[in-house]
């Protein structure tokens, strides 16, 4: 990322602390006027968005340090500690909720006010969907796991919120009390699974999965494309880390070739894969001709 795009996503993730608490006090306020359990529910989860904003707020700036001599690859990895922490607390969010709910599958009760109180809480979804949103489409394009993961895990905050709403006016057209409690649990289970998402995505990032199938492609087109002069390349690995790809491959040459021209070779290779791939870090291992190739293999233009 340039330094603008890491100013904005910092930004971002800082204006995320004071709108997950200003969207939280809209919450409990819904939950103040009506007494609803599953308004209860959904309040308790705008605890864990504040949490959350914080932590996503301080990892992103940590995780955009420059390397260092006892970090020499960059801190991008911190990001995905702070997505697995994100979805953990989704967790922890959908298991408060369903004991709440439990509460109020014992003694069902219908909520007082409950216009004003489904209005308030109407507009904190608003709020939330429309932020949720964003985060996701930032965190989508500058590939900053702990922005994307905030934003998702805000959008099942919106999801939870879209479910009490309708749960509350079927129990107020029906004068079935007890719906209430029973969505409030089934929007629980659902955060629950939009939280296993999350940590199970982070913990691919820390393991040093490769990069997607389409990037993998863009790669060997790139090779394929901008190699003229050498013979070959083979031992394709890749791995991301947050907003770096880190990409090595074995690139074969004649075994005459001066090393001048293996390295304008390199090159050409390097700035045909950033451009393929923005903010990729690239390390070519070159040989010469007669060397055993293996693993994959990967042919270059009129091969």
């Amino acid at each position: 990322m340039t330094d603008d795009e890491k100013q904005l996503v910092q930004r971002l993730a800082l204006w995320g602390i004071p709108l997950s608490l200003g969207v939280m006090g809209l919450k409990l306020l819904a939950w103040w006027v009506t007494g609803s359990v599953a308004l209860l529910s959904d309040g308790l989860e705008s605890f864990v968005n504040v949490a959350a904003a914080c932590i996503a707020y301080f990892v992103i700036r940590y995780a955009q340090r420059p390397a260092d001599h006892d970090h020499q690859f960059g801190h991008h990895k911190a990001e995905y500690i702070s997505a697995v922490i994100e979805g953990v607390l989704i967790v922890i969010a959908a298991l408060l909720i369903v004991k709440e709910a439990w509460g109020g599958l014992v003694a069902p009760r219908l909520p007082e006010a409950p216009v004003l109180g489904l209005a308030i809480n109407a507009a904190a979804g608003v709020i939330n969907a429309a932020w949720a949103t964003l985060l996701i489409r930032y965190g989508t394009s500058h590939r900053s796991p702990a922005l994307k993961a905030d934003g998702q895990h805000i959008m099942s905050d919106v999801v939870t919120s879209a479910g009490v709403l309708v749960g509350l006016v079927l129990a107020l057209v029906t004068g079935y009390a007890i719906l209430d409690p029973i969505l409030a649990i089934i929007v629980g289970i659902n955060i629950l699974y939009q939280g296993s998402k999350v940590i199970s995505h982070s913990l691919g990032g820390l393991m040093d999965k490769a990069v997607e199938p389409e990037e993998e492609e863009a790669i060997r087109e790139a090779i394929r494309t901008h190699s003229a002069g050498a013979l070959g390349a083979h031992d394709l690995r890749t791995r991301r880390a947050g907003a770096v790809a880190f990409i090595d491959f074995h690139l074969v040459v004649p075994g005459k070739m001066p090393v001048g021209e293996a390295h304008a070779i390199c090159d050409r290779l390097e700035d045909a894969i950033k451009a393929a791939i923005p903010g990729a870090s690239l390390a070519i291992h070159v040989e010469p001709e007669g060397e055993r190739p293996h693993g994959l293999k990967v042919k270059v233009e009129g091969q």
